[in-house]
C-alpha cells in the first residue's frame, strides 16, 4: 500500500487518511487473523450499549454509596448476560464458593467469561 501514497499529494487528505490506516494496520486485519473478530464494530457498540446506559443511570442512584455498589455490580452483571450465564446465579454460586475457600490463584476460572456452573446432582 505504500507505493500508492507516493502516488498522491502528501499534504492531502487522502494522504493523511493513508497514512492513518498504515499507522494502524495491524488492528485494522485483525479479523483476518482471527475469525472470532467481527470486521464490523456495530455488533460490540449494540451489545455494549446496556452497560452505558447502566453506568449513566447509577448517576441517579440517590446516595454515594448506592452509586459506587451499583458501578461495581453492574458490569459484572452486564458482562454475565453478555457471555451467557444468569447473573444471579452466578453472583450466587460465586460468593459461595469464594466464602469456601476457592484458592485465589484460580480467581480467574470464576470470572463470568471461564464460568462453569456447579453441576446438580441427578437425583
Amino acid at each position: 500500500m505504500k507505493p500508492k501514497l507516493d502516488l498522491v499529494s502528501q499534504k492531502s487528505k487522502l494522504a493523511e487518511a493513508i497514512r492513518y490506516a498504515l499507522s494502524r494496520w495491524a488492528g485494522l486485519s485483525r479479523f483476518l487473523d482471527d475469525g472470532r473478530v467481527e470486521i464490523d464494530p456495530n455488533v460490540v457498540e449494540r451489545a455494549i450499549r446496556p452497560i452505558a446506559l447502566n453506568r449513566k443511570n447509577a448517576l441517579f442512584a440517590g446516595i454515594d454509596g448506592g452509586g459506587e455498589h451499583w458501578a461495581v455490580i453492574a458490569p459484572l452483571v452486564e458482562t454475565c448476560q453478555l457471555n451467557g450465564v444468569d447473573p444471579q446465579s452466578y453472583l450466587a454460586d460465586v460468593i459461595a464458593r469464594i466464602v469456601a475457600g476457592h484458592p485465589q490463584s484460580q480467581i480467574d476460572d470464576l470470572l463470568p467469561w471461564a464460568y462453569a456452573p456447579p453441576l446438580k446432582a441427578v437425583a
